[in-house]
């Protein structure tokens, strides 16, 4: 695992990006933001993005189309297995089906609770270390084939 892990938070409201934030970087988390989907997509190819905290109801690309593309676009195929956080106000069932169909790992529902927060990041953190691990092996496995 990195020293620092790497969050992304996409969420069009300043306010909302600025308490992850809080939360977030005094554990020990570098944080990088986006204010929109296309912007958090652009965001996956200049960072190594270990989770993404990402809010469903913004202008332009919501946050089921930017799992989406994630999830099944080849243009982000070294992120399909990123976790995702969908960080969100809408409670309804269909909305978490939605979500789930699209990719996400995980919700959090608005306001976030700080503890919840810090123990789904830090669940989903080793997830993608572990990930990370496994799929250097896969490739130290193939240069010997």
């Amino acid at each position: 695992m990195k020293a620092k892990p790497i969050i992304l938070v996409v969420d069009d409201e300043p306010q909302n990006t600025e308490l992850l934030e809080a939360y977030l970087v005094p554990q020990d988390y570098e944080i990088v933001k986006a204010a929109n989907g296309e912007e958090a997509l652009g965001k996956l190819f200049s960072n190594q993005i270990d989770v993404m905290l990402l809010d469903v109801m913004m202008p332009g690309m919501d946050g089921f189309e930017v799992i989406r593309r994630v999830r099944h676009d080849n243009k982000y195929r070294n992120h399909r297995r990123l976790p995702i956080i969908l960080v969100t106000a809408l409670r309804e069932t269909e909305d978490r089906i939605k979500g789930i169909e699209a990719g996400c790992d995980d919700f959090l529902s608005k306001p976030v609770d700080k503890m919840e927060l810090l123990a789904r990041v830090r669940s989903l953190v080793k997830v993608k270390a572990y990930n990370d691990l496994m799929n250097n092996y896969q490739k130290e496995l193939r240069r010997f084939k």
